[in-house]
């Protein structure tokens, strides 16, 4: 399994067409959660992904500093239901700090995090900082991690 991390305008045609395909398949459908999937962001951001046989099994995006917080962050963080269970979300977040580190001047990561995962952000280093909120109508908590 091959790890990616690109830029907007490094993104082919066809892997930015299988990222937005299965960030739908997981957030919109999966969830039942419609959303505003294009945000403008993406031209920002940077995307963290990993390919197994040319399609996408995990997937994350990296978004600078002063664009969703003051703090650079990382969102639409998912992994495929055949692929969960592996440790791949553990190893993208790793890999996506790790980013920040290396290519932003920002001493800590902000996330929004689902409340059912929490537990997962909490084993990377996170830190709730914010009451229970709704976003799309899922429960969420924003949460940071200093650098």
């Amino acid at each position: 399994m091959e790890l990616n991390i690109r830029s907007f305008s490094e993104l082919n045609k066809q892997e930015l067409y299988k990222i937005i395909e299965a960030r739908i398949n997981v957030f919109v459908v999966e969830q039942n959660c419609p959303y505003q999937e294009c945000d403008n962001k993406d031209q920002d951001s940077f995307h963290l992904f990993y390919l197994d046989q040319n399609k996408i099994a995990a997937y994350l995006r990296i978004i600078p500093p002063g664009i969703s917080y003051q703090e650079a962050s990382i969102g639409r963080v998912l992994v495929k239901k055949e692929y969960r269970r592996e440790g791949l979300g553990f190893k993208m977040m790793e890999a996506a700090v790790d980013f920040i580190k290396n290519n932003f001047d920002s001493e800590a990561v902000r996330i929004s995090a689902q409340e059912y995962i929490l537990n997962f952000y909490q084993k990377l280093g996170f830190k709730v900082v914010s009451d229970r909120y709704l976003e799309d109508d899922i429960p969420h908590y924003q949460m940071i991690c200093k650098l």
